[in-house]
């Protein structure tokens, strides 16, 4: 069995949108998930190691996007980033946010598993 593929999902402050995004992947076999925010104060701020580990990363918006590239130019360069374009709406959980979660990710997953 091959490795599973490593999705880093990102937004500001890792309260509601990335944490919802990793508690609706969390258990499914297709894929490893962990979320991080890119704000000082987010719960789990978005480390180096944590791009190193993502086999692709997915911010909530394209300001997340700019924020990795600039602060890991590095360890981002090469690191397919998807700006899935879902505002900070919705609280934790929100059915509207994880319904907009999955239409957004799908065929990101689909892809990665054929690849």
């Amino acid at each position: 069995m091959s490795r599973r593929p490593c999705i880093l999902f990102v937004c500001s402050k890792n309260q509601w949108r990335s944490p919802t995004a990793e508690a609706v992947y969390c258990n499914d076999d297709r894929i490893s998930v962990r979320s991080r925010g890119t704000a000082r104060a987010a719960v789990q701020s978005i480390r180096s190691s944590d791009i190193v580990w993502a086999d692709v990363i997915l911010v909530m918006e394209d300001k997340h996007r700019q924020r990795i590239q600039a602060n890991f130019p590095g360890e981002s360069k090469y690191k397919p980033v998807h700006v899935l374009v879902i505002p900070d709406d919705y609280p934790f959980m929100d059915a509207e946010l994880v319904d907009l979660i999955k239409s957004a990710t799908e065929s990101i997953i689909v892809t990665l598993q054929q690849s």
